[in-house]
């Protein structure tokens, strides 16, 4: 157990200095099989969009300190619709929605989480620890029939971003990233846990009833007693399993007139951070445990305000503009 915890801590440490390597270089193929297989790819892809009961089942499962105690895994839910908002063929966008009730049984939508596909990406945006997210080249040996994922939060603030091949093994499609590094799920980051990020591979795969999403994370920290330290160590290991099973028996309606409202305010606040993003190869956003974000529940409140007829789009637009300014200044 010592051998295999110190091989941990090395890895690790290796990891957060230097790109992460998944696999080898794709195998030269002919220009036929170029196309069938970015075809089948995209295929895969654009398969996620539709509408779903989700299953988000999390466990902690290897503990990799004798002092830590794994927490009870949580099992929990709920409806979305997912659309595609943009596809120019070697690019694709896909916007998750959630569709909940409260507790008076009223229909509302929650922007959830945002998904951005690139066929032979150069670059991918990466957590880089501490509200900050960097810009890093794809080694151009490994760009060849890869995709890259980079996953954006609520408010389209980035969250994660990483590489991968989609492959068939055992008869089963999969796309499998490289290990990528990701902040805290609001689910850890509130309860203020020893750990403060994760090293994960997260893994996507169309099924029969419709799509998986698996995620092997490594939740990784500080060595308790050593506060300041940019030495990372392993705490647990979690297996995240999110299952979405194609389902139409909710109030798909509501999602769908939620995006129409607000889509051009999202496409401007997407521009904005992108924006924010170009000037410094990369941004800087507090991170918030509550909401993701330093921005979130300003920005996600005005879109609600645009649905509900409280404000105008470019007014909207204007003032996210300036919350997403003010959230990724320098400070002073």
């Amino acid at each position: 157990m010592k051998t295999l915890f110190t091989s941990l801590m090395i890895a690790a440490s290796v990891l957060a200095t230097t790109p992460a390597i998944a696999d080898g270089p794709v195998k030269p193929r002919s220009a036929e099989a170029e196309t069938s297989s970015f075809t089948a790819d995209r295929a895969d892809i654009l398969a996620m969009a539709g509408d779903y009961k989700v299953t988000f089942d999390m466990r902690e499962t290897t503990p990799w300190r004798s002092d830590y105690t794994p927490i009870p895994a949580k099992i929990s839910g709920g409806y979305e619709s997912v659309r595609v908002i943009e596809d120019t063929g070697r690019h694709i966008v896909l916007q998750h929605l959630l569709v909940v009730k409260d507790e008076n049984g009223k229909t509302f939508v929650i922007k959830h989480w945002r998904q951005d596909w690139t066929y032979e990406p150069e670059t991918v945006l990466v957590y880089a620890g501490k509200g900050r997210w960097n810009q890093e080249a794809v080694p151009q040996t490994m760009r060849g029939g890869r995709w890259s994922q980079t996953v954006w939060q609520t408010d389209d603030s980035p969250r994660y971003g990483g590489w991968g091949q989609w492959t068939t093994e055992g008869g089963v499609r999969r796309w499998r990233s490289n290990w990528t590094w990701r902040p805290l799920a609001r689910r850890d980051a509130v309860r203020k846990p020893v750990y403060d990020r994760y090293l994960a591979i997260n893994r996507h795969s169309p099924s029969p009833a419709g799509w998986i999403h698996w995620q092997d994370n490594m939740k990784m920290g500080a060595e308790p007693g050593t506060a300041g330290s940019d030495k990372l160590v392993p705490f647990v290991q979690e297996s995240v399993l999110n299952s979405y099973v194609k389902d139409s028996g909710f109030d798909v309606a509501a999602a769908d007139a939620y995006w129409a409202a607000t889509k051009d305010y999202w496409a401007a606040i997407r521009s904005a951070w992108d924006e924010a993003i170009s000037k410094s190869n990369g941004v800087s956003a507090a991170e918030v445990p509550d909401t993701g974000s330093a921005g979130a529940e300003r920005l996600m409140t005005l879109a609600d305000d645009i649905q509900a007829g409280k404000t105008k789009t470019a007014d909207a637009i204007r003032r996210g503009r300036a919350v997403i300014a003010e959230v990724t200044a320098a400070p002073r």
